[in-house]
């Protein structure tokens, strides 16, 4: 997956480079550059930044990764939080992009990210994720990298409240408890199993008629596999006047299974993959559901996963990365691949 955010050490990613909040004299200091010292070897990882010297605010550096699984460590000092009128956003903007530029540099196909500037500098959390997303987003539209958000725990990440307390009250609303899937589930027993003689005229009547739904649910399917979820996929692309590049980029999906999907007819992706395409080509409900029943899918009541997704077709909003904040936030499958 292009972005990903993951629950994880940063010292611990197996990437090819980490990312470290540090400061302007490239010193050790407390949370995350702390850690990232201790991990990599407190002397040699001192002595690599000595030679450097410094690194302005904004702007980035590379070391060694020297113990960390991590083959390099970019440095970049974050801005500290003023009151939001000292160039804050433009500084916390800069450091991502002068990080990945040097990543890219380096030809690093991986590349791990702390949420710079959310711990002792003060950044507030909600509007530095906005930053640090719009930032690494921007950037994978033109080059191709893995990049992981990386946060240690659900304290360190923030999504707007008003957003979260909206989505769960669509939830609320609308997710189809279990006991009415398990009523289903008993309606579709009377098909299979002996049943009272006080039963047997209404269950004749529902036997007759589930034959026919059968049937013609048959003739659907049939009628359905005349086009695969490729040739369906790759036929919206071309409706919607986009390219592939753009296709897979705005789904958050790495070219190369995009490649397999466009050369394997009958390939079949995960859910998570499919609603990617669903958000890239900003499908209605419908349009949702006629994609992703080539794959064997349809976005149900009884499933909090595809009520969220639900939850942002009907608003109108298809930014991917947007989506997997919340599904972060839900601890549910992220978009993409």
């Amino acid at each position: 997956m292009p972005l990903e955010i993951v629950r994880h050490d940063i010292t611990e990613m197996k990437v090819d480079a980490i990312v470290n909040a540090a400061n302007t004299e490239l010193k050790m200091g407390g949370g995350v550059c702390g850690a990232i010292f201790k991990a990599a070897g407190v002397n040699e990882l001192k002595q690599a930044c000595d030679e450097i010297g410094r690194c302005p605010v904004g702007q980035a550096v590379i070391t060694d990764g020297f113990k960390l699984p991590a083959k390099y460590i970019i440095h970049t000092p974050g801005p500290i939080w003023k009151d939001g009128s000292h160039q804050e956003a433009v500084l916390l903007k800069n450091s991502y992009y002068h990080s990945l530029e040097l990543a890219k540099k380096y030809q690093c196909e991986s590349v791990a990210f702390p949420l710079i500037s959310t711990g002792i500098y003060g950044y507030p959390k909600e509007e530095a994720l906005q930053i640090a997303v719009s930032t690494i987003s921007s950037f994978l539209l033109d080059n191709d990298m893995l990049v992981y958000l990386v946060v240690f725990d659900k304290a360190s990440f923030g999504v707007s409240q008003k957003l979260f307390e909206s989505i769960n009250e669509y939830i609320d609303e609308h997710y189809v408890e279990e006991a009415e899937i398990q009523f289903s589930r008993r309606l579709e027993r009377y098909t299979k199993e002996p049943v009272l003689e006080s039963e047997a005229i209404s269950n004749d009547f529902y036997e007759i008629h589930s034959k026919s739904i059968v049937e013609d649910s048959l003739e659907d399917l049939l009628e359905a596999l005349d086009e695969s979820f490729s040739n369906r996929l790759l036929r919206l692309i071309d409706e919607k006047g986009m390219t592939d590049v753009e296709a897979y980029k705005r789904a958050n999906v790495d070219r190369r299974l995009f490649s397999k999907i466009r050369n394997e007819e009958d390939y079949s992706p995960k859910k998570k993959t499919a609603i990617a395409f669903v958000i890239a080509l900003k499908l209605n409900k419908d349009e949702a559901n006629h994609l992703l029943s080539a794959a064997g899918y349809t976005l149900t009541h009884s499933s909090k996963f595809d009520l969220i997704i639900e939850y942002f077709i009907k608003q109108g909003k298809y930014d991917i990365h947007k989506i997997n904040e919340v599904l972060f936030e839900f601890e549910l499958p992220l978009l993409g691949a």
